[in-house]
């Protein structure tokens, strides 16, 4: 259930038996070998997920985000902070206004934080906002602890057949020393290639075996959304 399947009529009539709504949130920025909107299309394939299982609305991703520390590579596209979240929570605002009062934001890329007006809605029971990085959530460490795998920025965790637009090295990085930062060198020379480190693939199994936890938990949140 997407508003890009839907006209404005079958949204108010949603609206008179759910008011809950899941919104991406991610960014258009270097991912290594894989896609530049990897933490778009991560979110967004989980979130498609859950509303089929779920019957939830899914509105269309925000897919700029706070990447300013990634500019040096071509093809990132990169918001203030101060813009990103008067974005969102304009689109948020919008939203409220029509009916909708439970705001599930699915979250893929960790430079983005959710806005104080937001959780200012939350505090003074306007709206039900719950903010999710996939990544950092208790399914994922879950599984990297099982699987004695680390997730990191361009490694194997964000390696799905999905993301993947060419072909992607085989074995491990060295984890990038980011102190190095500190010391005025550009990222670039940093971080080479743009991974941070560690296996840049895992078996397909594993890959996934970790969305179908993920996507499990986000429904059990989302569900719990409405009972509220």
């Amino acid at each position: 259930m997407r508003f890009q399947d839907m006209h404005w009529m079958d949204v108010e009539r949603y609206l008179q038996q759910d008011t809950r709504v899941i919104l991406v949130t991610g960014s258009t920025e270097q991912h290594a070998y894989l896609s530049l909107l990897t933490d778009i299309l991560i979110p967004s394939r989980i979130a498609l997920a859950v509303a089929e299982r779920e019957g939830v609305l899914v509105a269309p991703p925000l897919n700029f985000g706070v990447s300013q520390h990634f500019t040096e590579f071509p093809g990132t596209i990169s918001l203030s902070p101060s813009t990103f979240e008067l974005v969102l929570s304009e689109m948020v605002d919008s939203l409220l206004h029509q009916g909708f009062t439970r705001f599930f934001i699915l979250n893929g890329h960790g430079g983005n934080r959710i806005p104080p007006r937001l959780q200012d809605l939350d505090y003074d029971g306007l709206a039900r906002i719950e903010w999710y990085d996939w990544w950092r959530e208790s399914a994922t460490r879950a599984f990297e602890a099982e699987h004695n795998l680390r997730l990191d920025h361009a490694n194997w965790g964000e390696n799905f057949a999905f993301t993947r637009v060419g072909e992607v090295p085989a074995g491990e990085k060295p984890p990038v020393n980011l102190e190095l930062l500190e010391e005025g060198e550009s990222i670039r020379d940093v971080i080479g290639d743009g991974s941070y480190g560690g296996p840049y693939q895992v078996d397909e199994a594993l890959s996934l075996e970790l969305f179908e936890r993920v996507v499990n938990d986000v429904c059990g949140r989302v569900r719990a959304m409405r009972e509220i």
